[in-house]
């Protein structure tokens, strides 16, 4: 993400802002910035005297501008992280009743009008960071328009999923790591699109591998509590071959194993799998990197949609998606009073296979 490159690079150079508010979705951008903050401004030694962490279920923005408007001790920078920002109620009221409470400009005691003053004019040797998780504040408000005027102002968004296994690359790359597709496809339909998930379990993987060691899918299954022959990859491929063995026995040991193997994650997948099978048919270059490049996978992958290609026609394509819409119906209890999600599961795969 450009934005949080530049945080950091800035950062890194000791090129400090104020105040730094790091709001939205994707909480694994707001850790890394708030992350860098507390272990790299200061030095160890000045961490005890000059350096605060509050969380915003514990204190409302009066007690954090006093923290602010400290001076450092025998430092030159005095830093406050406010973790949990977004449960300070000040920072969550509506357009309407911050512009309200601007109008009382006599209440010299109004934290609103306290906290912008502050903003415009903050402590130049104290470094304040709002760690606003979740969620994103209300930009009409008085306080998001003075932050975005005069903090650095973050607001960060979930990836999608298909950009989740590049981000998995580039995130091993710059730690002088590898990974290879099946790996990378195994990590994004296990851990979905959590970056801080992803980022964690990946961490602890990394402690055990030599740098520069490509990651593997069974690094991956051993290391991420991913059944090797039961797993979601494993069941599109077995459709996609026709492997009816194969198959049922992945779709039965969902069945026994509902909690580990949601249908709800399982339905998209495939839906997602057909899609690509389907968009295949209609591809007039069907070479293996421009196949890749419109399926938006990697070209390790094209042969096996080729192949999917060849064992569903266009016809049959079809009658798979009804069969994934009707499952999916029946998983949310419509039509469905007792048949288990475990069942419907198993009657997809044989619909789709026959």
């Amino acid at each position: 993400m450009k934005e949080v490159d530049q945080i950091l690079l800035d950062l890194k150079r000791k090129i400090y802002t104020p105040v730094y508010f790091l709001s939205g979705e994707e909480a694994h951008y707001i850790d890394v910035i708030s992350d860098y903050v507390e272990s790299n401004v200061l030095d160890e030694s000045d961490r005890e005297f000059n350096q605060t962490i509050v969380y915003g279920k514990d204190t409302d923005l009066v007690g954090i501008l006093g923290l602010a408007r400290q001076f450092p001790m025998m430092s030159e920078h005095n830093v406050v992280i406010v973790k949990e920002a977004q449960n300070i109620k000040e920072l969550n009221k509506s357009s309407s009743a911050e512009e309200g409470a601007e109008s009382s400009k006599t209440n010299s005691n109004n934290a609103t009008q306290q906290f912008l003053a502050y903003i415009n004019n903050p402590q130049p040797t104290t470094i304040l960071v709002f760690c606003f998780k979740y969620k994103t504040i209300d930009k009409r408000s008085a306080i998001a328009k003075a932050l975005q005027k005069h903090a650095v102002f973050l607001e960060t968004k979930k990836l999608y999923d298909n950009q989740v296994p590049e981000w998995i690359g580039t995130y091993l790359k710059e730690r002088g790591y590898s990974i290879n597709p099946k790996a990378n496809f195994l990590m994004t339909e296990s851990l979905g699109n959590d970056l801080a998930k992803i980022s964690n379990e990946i961490n602890k993987l990394l402690i055990s591998i030599p740098k520069g060691s490509e990651i593997t899918a069974d690094l991956v299954q051993d290391n991420i509590g991913i059944s090797k022959d039961y797993n979601v990859f494993e069941l599109q491929e077995a459709l996609g071959k026709r492997d009816i063995l194969k198959a049922n026995r992945i779709v039965n040991y969902f069945a026994s194993n509902e909690k580990e193997h949601p249908a709800p994650m399982i339905l998209v997948t495939l839906f997602g799998y057909f899609s690509k099978v389907m968009k295949y048919h209609f591809l007039q270059d069907k070479s293996k990197f421009v196949a890749a490049q419109a399926l938006g996978v990697n070209p390790y992958f094209v042969e096996g949609y080729a192949r999917a290609a060849a064992a569903y026609n266009t016809g049959k394509l079809k009658h798979v998606f009804s069969y994934l819409k009707e499952c999916d119906l029946k998983s949310k209890g419509v039509d469905n009073p007792s048949i288990s999600n475990g069942e419907l599961l198993k009657e997809l795969v044989f619909k789709i296979l026959h």
